[in-house]
């Protein structure tokens, strides 16, 4: 019984040693599926060959020891290497990801023999996306400015240097402001901004004006809908579709919150999904609506600011430690009752400041229903603000559209709230 469990248990593995060099080989032929026979360096057969050998390298580890497998390894290695290298000088081709994607494949091999299967699988399917992503990644290097570095090594150098040295504890004599987490909150905003931010930049508006005002809710709902609004003026026949877009930002914008609470406070947004929940799904259903009745031929001016410049996070910083201060003296002076109130001024202005600073009270001090009805309240006061921004800044028609399905989007909302 226990010989089958073993034999069993070796072909599993060899067989996840060959898949591998089969998955990797598929990927590598099919980009070099033009070249004639006897031209390619390494396809289907010898990628799966490679990865086999390296998983009977790991067979034979316990039984000769480590000098075998070594001598192996390193004849492949020189192999692969004087192979390529003829390749490369016939066809004055240089990359070496061939060579090392080769390499990696045995290593693979071996790690299904001797390593954990899952873990070696899961690696495999990563690379083989890796080397099939090669044109985005070009593509994305190529419109990748200093800027758009800039901002992710501070975004990097926000979580690896300044966050670790920032003291985890309250240094207010409030016992209010705690740096450690006021700047990890700050970094979750600037790196879910961000990521609307590159989104944007690697569509270049050319995507459409649905696709940017979906990537500019991410940034900043608010700006995008005032955007929008001023080339609804500037080009009328496009404000159907500018409407489109800035309720799928409204959308994008509520569903932010929810991701937000949801990593912050899960209690809260159990509660607070009724009310958000609805309300971002018809601003969806809304904009997608919208944006199937028109074409969209046009691309938007949108052009949003790095949320990772560095005015911009510090400026952030400092409206989410005022807006947590203002909030819990609130709550101290006049207790819970008090909450909606600032949330609703302070919605108007910014969401995810108060969002950040309710999810952080503990349950202790505010009930996460309460917590949750106070966050609603800021998000649709923040929609209130865009429809009036549509209304002053806009043509009607936008500013019509937008309306109607933010009040719809509203009282779905509140309905939601209430029968929660």
């Amino acid at each position: 019984m226990m010989t089958s469990l073993v034999m069993t248990d070796a072909f599993q593995r060899l067989s996840l040693a060959l898949a591998i060099g089969i998955l990797v080989g598929i990927e590598r032929g099919w980009r070099e599926r033009e070249a004639a026979p006897g031209k390619r360096v390494a396809g289907i057969r010898t990628y799966g060959l490679s990865s086999f050998l390296g998983g009977f390298c790991g067979f034979l580890q316990p039984i000769t020891g480590p000098i075998l497998p070594t001598a192996i390894f390193v004849f492949f290695c020189i192999t692969v290497l004087v192979f390529s290298g003829m390749q490369a000088a016939r066809e004055k081709d240089y990359s070496a990801t061939g060579t090392i994607a080769a390499i990696t494949v045995f290593a693979l091999g071996l790690s299904a023999v001797v390593a954990d299967m899952t873990a070696t699988a899961a690696s495999a399917v990563a690379i083989t996306a890796l080397l099939a992503a090669r044109e985005p990644l070009h593509g994305f290097l190529r419109k990748l400015t200093w800027l758009e570095l800039r901002a992710a090594l501070i975004l990097l150098t926000m979580t690896v240097v300044i966050l670790p040295i920032l003291p985890d504890e309250a240094v207010d004599p409030w016992q209010t402001i705690n740096p450690f987490e006021l700047w990890m909150m700050t970094i979750l905003i600037g790196a879910v901004s961000f990521a609307g931010y590159v989104m944007i930049r690697l569509s270049d508006a050319k995507a459409g004006i649905l696709l940017t005002g979906a990537c500019g809710g991410i940034v900043s709902s608010t700006a995008l809908t005032l955007s929008f609004a001023r080339q609804s003026t500037q080009t009328p026949a496009l404000s159907p579709l500018l409407s489109a877009g800035a309720m799928l930002a409204g959308a994008v914008s509520l569903s932010r919150v929810l991701l937000i609470c949801g990593v912050i406070a899960p209690d809260i947004l159990k509660e607070l999904a009724a009310s958000l929940g609805p309300a971002a799904a018809i601003l969806a259903v809304g904009g997608g609506l919208a944006g199937l009745s028109r074409r969209s031929d046009g691309g938007s001016d949108f052009s949003p600011r790095n949320p990772l410049e560095v005015t911009v996070v510090i400026r952030f910083a400092l409206l989410l430690a005022v807006v947590t201060i203002v909030t819990r003296a609130t709550l101290a002076v006049f207790g819970t009752q008090s909450l909606v109130a600032v949330a609703f001024i302070t919605g108007l202005g910014d969401l995810d400041a108060i969002t950040l600073s309710i999810a952080k009270l503990s349950s202790q001090t505010v009930p996460a229903d309460a917590a949750a009805h106070a966050i609603a309240v800021a998000a649709f006061a923040n929609l209130l603000a865009k429809t009036g921004l549509a209304a002053t800044a806009g043509s009607i028609g936008y500013a019509v559209r937008l309306a109607i399905t933010t009040g719809i989007a509203t009282l779905a909302g509140a309905a939601g709230l209430f029968l929660a």
